[in-house]
């Protein structure tokens, strides 16, 4: 299998330096533990000591919250690696502790779980943490090893089954839709049913299968309460814990200066293709189906967040719609200016920007993105 260099290694790498803690968070499965053996081998004279959160003994030693018990801990560590470090009760005033009181020690903490990470180490290491953000595989990484007849050639089976890195390791077709099965039932919803309030997997299993036939949608939160027996409380707290354990996202809408544009719902995408296959239970080829509009909208989409985290770009993202029915798939907001977006999968459309929002925003940018240019658009060289 060939080793792709992830996007954020270099950086990750480079902002290990003493008293700071780095963060690593991400989905299961995305390579959070392949990067960071990846970095230790190449730390030469780096003394590392490497931890695992969910280990009952790594639990216990932490316990006793002294300077003393984590010098002893420590000894000559130089880097202190902690995987899952959620688990551990308190690690944010742990690692408060450590990186104030221990001179020269690095930290590099990982996490599933963006909830648990944030609620435990926010507040205690303020201005003491660096956060990155590790995605399946992106296509700026597989860019490395494809050239562009390769890459055009994979499209189709990055549409349905996704970009997971174990994936790259399946012989055939059977071997990767096993693995994304096991992915879903063993790994991303123990994660969520792990939370307190998450008591009913049957529930959440059905929200999630109902988010991923509503690709490109607007979504009523009253609405998926009706469909699932559920108070609309309890349908918004589900969502947003799907988005802390990096299964979905959430796409508002855009509005600045009509009453008719549509701001209340919001849109939900996966981050990754193969993930909602699963739940849709489909992966015929594309020639069988009826939903490749909605795979090419949600694999652009992953892609092109996947590009603006690992570039650093700072933007607000939005979909535009009106009660007249117009609307545009994607809007950034960045630079001060607006940059409007629409995906098709037919490159023999004819698609122009509506003209309420032409004349809304006359400084506005418009552009389709098709599979004969999204490479420009996600993967720019």
């Amino acid at each position: 299998m060939q080793i792709i260099e992830r996007s954020i290694e270099k950086k990750l790498k480079s902002s290990l330096v003493p008293n700071k803690v780095v963060v690593l968070v991400g989905a299961r499965r995305t390579g959070k533990t392949s990067l960071i053996k990846k970095l230790m081998a190449g730390l030469g004279e780096e003394q590392v000591m490497s931890l695992n959160g969910e280990d009952m003994a790594t639990q216990e030693v932490f316990k006793l919250r002294t300077v003393e018990n984590y010098k002893r801990l420590i000894a000559s560590t130089t880097l202190l690696i902690i995987d899952e470090a959620q688990k551990i009760e308190d690690i944010g005033v742990i690692l408060k502790l450590i990186v104030d009181e221990i001179p020269r020690i690095k930290i590099l903490v990982t996490g599933s779980s963006m909830f648990d990470l944030n609620n435990k180490l926010g507040e205690p290491l303020t201005g003491r943490k660096i956060t990155f953000q590790l995605f399946p595989l992106a296509q700026m990484e597989y860019m490395q090893h494809e050239n562009l007849i390769q890459t055009r050639a994979k499209l189709e089976e990055r549409l349905i089954y996704g970009n997971y890195p174990e994936l790259l390791k399946c012989p055939d077709n059977t071997e990767k839709e096993s693995y994304l099965k096991q992915l879903v039932n063993d790994y991303l919803l123990k994660d969520i049913l792990a939370f307190e309030g998450v008591r009913n997997a049957t529930k959440m299993l059905d929200l999630l299968k109902l988010i991923a036939f509503l690709i490109g949608k607007e979504v009523s939160l009253d609405e998926l309460g009706r469909q699932l027996g559920m108070s609309k409380n309890t349908v918004e707290k589900y969502l947003d814990l799907l988005s802390k354990v990096f299964v979905t996202y959430r796409l508002q809408g855009f509005s600045r200066n009509l009453r008719s544009e549509i701001v209340k719902s919001s849109k939900w995408y996966f981050y990754d293709n193969g993930i909602r296959n699963v739940l849709v239970a489909n992966f015929a080829p594309l020639t069988l189906r009826n939903d490749v509009g909605e795979l090419w909208e949600n694999y652009c989409l992953s892609e092109r967040l996947k590009y603006q985290h690992y570039k650093q770009i700072t933007t607000h993202n939005y979909f535009w719609r009106t009660y007249q029915q117009q609307e545009i798939d994607w809007i950034e907001e960045r630079g001060g200016g607006i940059h409007a977006y629409e995906l098709k999968w037919s490159t023999s459309k004819k698609v122009k920007v509506p003209t309420t929002f032409k004349n809304a925003y006359p400084d506005s940018t418009f552009e389709l993105i098709t599979p004969e240019n999204y490479l420009d658009w996600v993967s720019p060289t």
